[in-house]
């Protein structure tokens, strides 16, 4: 098993930063919405942010090696978790930071497959060893996290049930769809699926599964597709799913879908804060580092 979790927290969070009108929200925590990196959004009953609950899951999942991915301006994060470039040690994980630079011409980070890219870069040894990812505003759980410590498979994603997941049905629809074969590896994925291709997307169990960015890859083999992914026709980035569907058409049976039926505590706009401040009250009434 591996010991590596490299979070990803250098996006621009331009829909955590649209102007919303609520009643739910205080006025600091609009400040920090519009002004922090979504995982540092202070969530916790004493104000510590979301990403504390994911490090705290890591750990309990056996993970060591920390690498944060920030952004050019993301010295917040070093208030929280270390000073240092590499090797702090907080509460027993050792966090390391890699900075995604947004390239000259552009406004806006590069995807998510760009900052993989710069972290590995920035942190060769992890292209000779295997690594779990992950995003910074999600709240994985520490049993989705073990899994993909455990798994043999090269790279592997977790297979959400769809069903499962606790938001409203318009933005599930929005969800991009995994396609599995018999085994649970992957075929496809498909975005913005359209509700009358979704019957052939079911996998054995008669499950729609969508990932939610939590990935474990076989740095060898993930490296060139990483340096040579190309950039989202849409979105003009470049993307970590468009990187795993390029490794798979050359090493069919690599990338296995984890099923999972659980829901995953998301924070992508302000009208989430209040929903995922309510979920750690409820499941996390303190930060025990020690249990």
């Amino acid at each position: 098993m591996h010991d590596n979790l490299v979070v990803l927290a250098g996006g621009a969070s331009s829909r955590m930063k649209r102007k919303v009108e609520s009643d739910n929200l205080t006025a600091e925590e609009i400040a920090q919405a519009n002004e922090r990196s979504k995982g540092l959004i202070g969530v916790g009953p004493n104000g510590r942010p979301l990403l504390d609950y994911l490090l705290l899951n890591a750990k309990k999942a056996g993970y060591k090696n920390i690498y944060i991915i920030i952004g050019e301006q993301g010295d917040l994060f070093k208030e929280f978790y270390g000073t240092a470039n590499k090797n702090n040690n907080f509460n027993g994980l050792n966090i390391s930071f890699a900075t995604q630079y947004i390239p000259e011409g552009r406004v806006k980070p590069f995807g998510t497959a760009d900052a993989l890219f710069q972290a590995v870069e920035q942190y060769p040894e992890l292209n000779s060893q295997s690594y779990s990812v992950c995003n910074s505003d999600n709240l994985y759980s520490t049993a989705a996290l073990l899994a993909l410590r455990e798994t043999t498979s090269p790279s592997a994603f977790i297979s959400y049930d769809r069903d499962a997941m606790e938001f409203p049905l318009e933005r599930i629809s929005r969800f991009a769809i995994a396609k599995l074969n018999e085994n649970n590896f992957l075929l496809d994925i498909l975005e913005k699926p359209s509700a009358d291709v979704l019957e052939d997307y079911k996998d054995n169990e008669g499950k729609l599964r969508v990932s939610m960015n939590a990935f474990k890859f076989s740095g060898s083999l993930l490296y060139p597709y990483l340096k040579n992914c190309p950039i989202h026709p849409e979105r003009d980035e470049k993307e970590l799913p468009t990187v795993l569907l390029n490794s798979i058409e050359d090493h069919p049976n690599s990338a296995l879908g984890i099923p999972f039926s659980e829901h995953v505590p998301d924070l992508t706009a302000k009208e989430d804060i209040a929903e995922v401040k309510e979920y750690l009250r409820q499941h996390y009434p303190t930060l025990d580092w020690e249990d």
